[in-house]
């Protein structure tokens, strides 16, 4: 599998729909895609791939039957969009979270969906997107007791 298409990825219905090339057949990409599910470990379509069981010709396509898939299949009704405040940053998807006055995120590198953001809060979006470029880049200084 190729990485994911996380700037290709779209918010419906409290899910993410994240497109991949799942394969090549005569020089013709073939696109699949992944879910994320707002609810989480609560929703069977959580990280599940192309539950539809049908693939597309590109991008829009692939998106149009996760798409299809879900208004007939959801199970609950979103509350908000909490896949709205979403960064790709050296093709790893970001996802911030707000809940009262605290920000946390969740860090999906390019080719899995396993979360690997460390356990920490944040004052604001900014304070989170800053301390996870300082990440990336290699800047942050590990502390060592003396």
């Amino acid at each position: 599998m190729s990485r994911f298409l996380y700037e290709n990825s779209v918010s419906y219905k409290g899910y993410l729909i994240i497109p991949f090339v799942f394969g090549k057949a005569d020089n013709y990409e073939i696109y699949s895609y992944k879910l994320l599910s707002e609810i989480g470990h609560k929703s069977q379509f959580h990280k599940a791939e192309n539950p539809a069981g049908i693939y597309g010709s590109g991008v829009s396509n692939i998106v149009d039957i996760a798409k299809e898939h879900i208004d007939q299949n959801s199970e609950f009704v979103p509350q908000s969009d909490n896949f709205k405040s979403r960064y790709i940053y050296k093709n790893n998807l970001i996802i911030i979270f707000q809940e009262g006055n605290k920000c946390f995120y969740d860090h999906y590198p390019p080719d899995l969906l396993n979360n690997i953001a460390a356990p920490k809060l944040f004052k604001s979006e900014y304070e989170c997107l800053s301390w996870i470029k300082q990440g990336f880049d290699g800047r942050h200084v590990q502390q060592r007791a003396i």
